[in-house]
């Protein structure tokens, strides 16, 4: 019983030790990374900070130039909107360039992007203090979805509506959205679609500094075969200590047994010598 206990243990810490391994080697190894495109560098303000003057515009800057149909909307607290139309701005180099990942010959490739294409999204007033929402959808020169928003609490004081403005209720474009729920045309040329920020080719968008590339093996490769190959060694040992221990049992058993009853046999033989030994004994007494 110790024997099996002891064994079962030693299993036990072996998986234990291999699975605490793996998770060591997955986190340090690299995570297949999300090949998302044209997303949100930077804002002005910033996410989850305060403003406390009130601004004309917000600028949503992006790795590369909006779509022309993209939609833009600003909630203020009550829920009601208080954009007034959006247009782009100046490019501008970002304090700290984003990694986006493109997928080359089923290779994640990093490419660097050290400059922000802005939307200004026009402000029509701040009717009162509070959490303020800038949302954002567009399509990728890819043809990838991108959409957002951007939280911010205003601090600053009230401002009127200008005159003749009217609370906007207009949605995104029908061909936007077809694009990015992936049922239009992904091909730049087409109607409606988005355009590269300078006419570059959707595999090499503007403002993007391509990086060494991987050694060819796919990063989400790795812990899948480590974690595989593990596994497979954990069960193989679990399966291969107790057959084996079991096969030694049974090869002592039948050994032990064979001598004991060999000695058995001798044992009763014994008896039968002894027995013919006192019958001997009268008769050869009777003789003489």
């Amino acid at each position: 019983m110790r024997s099996k206990l002891v064994t079962v243990r030693r299993v036990l810490s072996r998986v234990v030790a291999a699975l605490a391994a793996t998770l060591v080697v997955s986190l340090l190894l690299p995570v297949a990374p999300a090949s998302a495109h044209g997303q949100l560098a930077t804002s002005t303000p910033l996410k989850g900070t305060v403003v406390r003057e009130p601004l004309t515009q917000l600028a949503l800057y992006f790795t590369e130039k909006p779509a022309s149909n993209a939609h833009f909307a600003i909630s203020g607290p009550d829920g009601s909107r208080v954009d007034n139309g959006w247009s782009y701005g100046e490019p501008k180099r970002l304090d700290k360039p984003v990694t986006e990942y493109f997928i080359v010959n089923g290779v994640f490739e990093p490419r660097l992007y050290h400059t922000g294409f802005p939307a200004m999204v026009t402000v029509a007033h701040w009717p009162a203090k509070g959490r303020y929402t800038a949302s954002y959808l567009s399509v990728a020169s890819d043809g990838e979805a991108v959409r957002g928003e951007v939280t911010f609490d205003y601090q600053g004081p009230g401002t009127p509506a200008p005159a003749g403005w009217s609370v906007p209720t207009a949605g995104p474009d029908p061909a936007l959205l077809a694009q990015a729920e992936g049922e239009g045309s992904t091909n730049p040329g087409a109607t409606g679609s988005p355009v590269a920020p300078t006419g570059a080719a959707a595999d090499d968008p503007a403002g993007a500094t391509p990086e060494q590339r991987g050694d060819g093996f796919p990063a989400w490769l790795v812990p899948a075969l480590i974690v595989v190959v593990v596994s497979v060694i954990v069960l193989v040992a679990a399966r291969r200590r107790p057959a084996a221990r079991g096969a030694a049992t049974v090869d002592r058993r039948p050994v032990g047994g064979a001598g004991r009853g060999g000695a058995a046999t001798r044992t009763s033989a014994n008896p039968t010598r002894k027995s013919g030994n006192r019958a001997g004994g009268p008769a050869r007494r009777g003789r003489r």
